[in-house]
C-alpha cells in the first residue's frame, strides 16, 4: 500500500514542496527586512506603487536600499544606476556558478532563474544540487525562488503601507536599518579576512573627501568603485 501511495505522488508536487520547505526560512528572513525597505523607501520619497515595482523590478535587497537613500539624498538616475551596478557585480560571478551546476536544466528555465538569483537562494541552491539532476528538478529552484520573489514584493507592500501609517519620528528611526543591514553583511566577511575591512575603510574616506567637492550620489559611486579597486591590490596576496 505504501509503494502504492508513494507512485501516486508525481515528481513535480515533490519537487515543487521541497522547494517551499527549503525557501520557508529565507521568506521568514526577507519579510521584515523587506518591510523595512518599503518604509524607508517611502520616507524617501516613493510612492507605494514605484516602491512595490522597485521590488517587482529589481529584486535586490542592499540596491535597493542604497537606492532609496540615495533618492532621499537627491541623487541622480545615472548616479544610482551606478552605484547599484557595482554593488550588484557580484551576481554575475554567482550566475555564472549557478548555471555551471544547473547544467541538466534546460535553458528556458534557466534564463529566469538567472534573473531571481540572490545571495540567500544562491547559498541554498549551492546545498542542493543533486535536485538539479532529479526529474522536474527545475520546479524545487522554480519554487525556491518564487518563495524568496513573493515574500520580497509582499513585504515591500506592506512596509509601503505601514510607511503611510506609522508616525514620521518613528519611521525616521529605521533609517539605521540600512546601517545595520550593510554592516551586517561586511562583518562576516572581515573575520574570514582582515583587509576587507580596511577596503571599506578606504571606500568610506574617499566618499568623504568626494563630498567636500561633488553631490552626494557621485561621492557614493566614486567611493564606490574606487574602494572596490582598491580590493584587487589588497586581497591579490590571498587570492594567490
Amino acid at each position: 500500500m505504501e509503494s502504492v501511495q508513494k507512485s501516486t505522488i508525481s515528481p513535480s508536487n515533490t519537487m515543487i514542496k521541497r522547494g517551499v520547505i527549503v525557501g520557508f526560512p529565507i521568506m521568514l528572513g526577507y519579510i521584515p527586512i523587506a518591510i523595512t525597505y518599503g518604509v524607508l523607501a517611502k520616507q524617501a520619497g516613493l510612492s507605494l506603487t514605484e516602491l512595490t515595482l522597485m521590488s517587482v523590478m529589481v529584486f535586490a535587497g542592499a540596491s535597493q536600499f542604497m537606492g532609496a537613500n540615495m533618492i532621499a539624498l537627491g541623487a541622480g538616475a545615472i548616479e544610482i544606476i551606478i552605484a547599484t551596478f557595482v554593488l550588484n557585480f557580484r551576481h554575475f560571478v554567482m550566475s555564472i556558478s549557478y548555471m555551471n551546476r544547473m547544467r541538466n536544466v534546460d535553458l528556458k528555465w534557466k534564463l529566469p532563474l538567472s534573473m531571481g538569483l540572490t545571495d540567500e537562494t544562491f547559498a541554498v541552491s549551492s546545498l542542493h544540487t543533486k535536485e538539479a539532476k532529479e526529474d522536474k528538478g527545475h520546479l524545487f529552484y522554480i519554487a525556491l525562488t518564487l518563495m524568496a520573489y513573493l515574500s520580497w514584493v509582499i513585504g515591500s507592500f506592506l512596509g509601503g503601507v505601514l510607511g503611510e501609517i506609522i508616525p514620521d519620528t518613528l519611521s525616521q528611526s529605521m533609517g539605521i536599518a540600512l546601517y545595520a543591514m550593510f554592516i551586517g553583511l561586511l562583518v562576516p566577511s572581515v573575520k574570514k579576512e582582515l583587509k576587507v575591512g580596511l577596503i571599506a575603510v578606504i571606500a568610506m574616506l574617499i566618499n568623504a573627501v568626494c563630498l567636500q567637492f561633488m553631490s552626494s550620489g557621485w561621492a557614493i559611486v566614486t567611493g564606490t568603485v574606487l574602494g572596490g579597486l582598491s580590493g584587487v591590490f589588497l586581497l591579490k596576496e590571498v587570492r594567490e
